[in-house]
């Protein structure tokens, strides 16, 4: 029997003969005294679902508008498949953008609002009402084709502007939040329907938010940012497994963050005094890294392992009292006290039910997890 053909991996960064799609070359932004970008340089490739992540008022909006030509660069350069896009003006650009609010016109029927766009622009008159009836098919909506934005759902009012945004075939498809108006199922919905749509149309979508949930699902890139600077790009496996500082750590997902200070342990480990009386943490050293710095532990809450009785075997073990639980359903979170009444979370997959549990508040428990689990990080 033949074995299915194996999915190419697609990660164009790693190929020096890529040529990327859209290149910032030393840009900054500045309103007055502001600086919302500064110094950035980035390459996004062809065919990526690239995610800008940060939170509020850390430039990635300001990135966005300076792709769709609603800002210029203060100084730098941004170039789109080659071509300084500067002296382009929005509607010039093969840029299209889709805005939270979806900005459908009321008026018009699903179908219209599709064909709006393409009415005004060179496509030839017969060829209009093909690409509208194929971009419903795209986005599953041609039984409602006749129908006005309020006569159908938010997630349906979604794929009609995804579907309005994509009918004119640009290179590059920006989209601002544009799922932070739909129920989370929804959401969650919409993201896979999101990545289908992108990989079906070969599109390259720059995506901004600041849902890490959904820059990790959907994003074959993600850059996080804070004050106008990107401080990581990556995969989003390798942005949460191994990310380049704390705040990169601190801001993906649920983390503990021990500080202290390091000294050899043996061949390529570690070993961090991270409070009195506590047994330092062994972890692995990263290169480059002097006896007696100061430096942070990452590890996230799913590595860390809780138990009644003391484990025989792990690298590291502390003891603590249970302090708190979370009940999420699949998972538990459980904040563990340990001496000097510092926090430390570990969470566990709910396999059982919950009456068969033999943890709860209060327990004396012991927490343990391998020199490999978490990332040491420069202080």
């Amino acid at each position: 029997m033949a074995q299915p053909a194996s999915r190419p991996v697609f990660a164009p960064w790693d190929d020096p003969a890529e040529k990327p799609l859209i290149q910032f070359r030393n840009v900054t932004k500045k309103f007055g005294e502001f600086t919302a970008i500064d110094d950035l340089t980035l390459d996004i490739y062809r065919r990526e679902f690239f995610a800008l992540l940060g939170p509020s008022g850390c430039g990635k909006t300001t990135l966005m508008r300076m792709l769709a030509g609603f800002e210029a660069p203060t100084r730098g350069t941004i170039l789109l498949d080659g071509q300084d896009i500067a002296p382009v003006p929005p509607n010039r650009r093969a840029v299209n953008m889709m805005f939270q609010s979806y900005a459908l016109f009321p008026h018009l029927s699903v179908w219209d609002n599709i064909a709006f766009g393409l009415k005004r622009s060179d496509m030839p008159r017969d060829r209009i009402a093909a690409r509208v009836e194929e971009m419903l098919r795209l986005v599953r909506l041609e039984k409602f084709a006749r129908r006005k934005p309020h006569q159908i759902s938010g997630g349906q009012r979604q794929r009609v502007a995804l579907a309005r945004s994509l009918a004119k075939a640009p290179k590059l498809l920006l989209l601002d939040e544009p799922l932070g108006a739909l129920d989370k199922k929804l959401r969650q919905d919409t993201q896979f329907e999101l990545m289908d749509i992108q990989e079906k149309t070969g599109t390259t979508f720059v995506i901004v938010t600041h849902d890490q949930e959904e820059a990790m699902t959907v994003a074959s890139r993600i850059a996080v940012m804070d004050h106008g600077r990107i401080m990581q790009v990556d995969t989003p496996d390798r942005i949460y497994e191994t990310p380049s500082s704390v705040y990169v750590a601190d801001f993906i997902g649920e983390v503990n963050l021990f500080e202290g200070n390091a000294r050899p342990s043996g061949e390529g480990r570690l070993a961090i005094d991270w409070a009195e009386g506590q047994p330092p943490i062994l972890a692995t050293a990263p290169e480059g890294l002097g006896a007696g710095a100061r430096v942070h532990f990452a590890i996230r809450p799913e590595k860390v392992a809780i138990s009644a009785g003391k484990p025989q075997g792990p690298a590291n073990v502390i003891a603590g009292r249970v302090h708190d639980i979370a009940y999420l359903g699949n998972i538990s979170t459980y904040k563990v006290e340990v001496a000097g009444g510092r926090m430390i979370k570990a969470q566990v997959a709910n396999e059982r039910r919950l009456a068969r549990r033999d943890i709860t508040w209060d327990d004396n428990v012991w927490l343990s997890f391998t020199d490999t689990a978490g990332v040491v990080l420069p202080g």
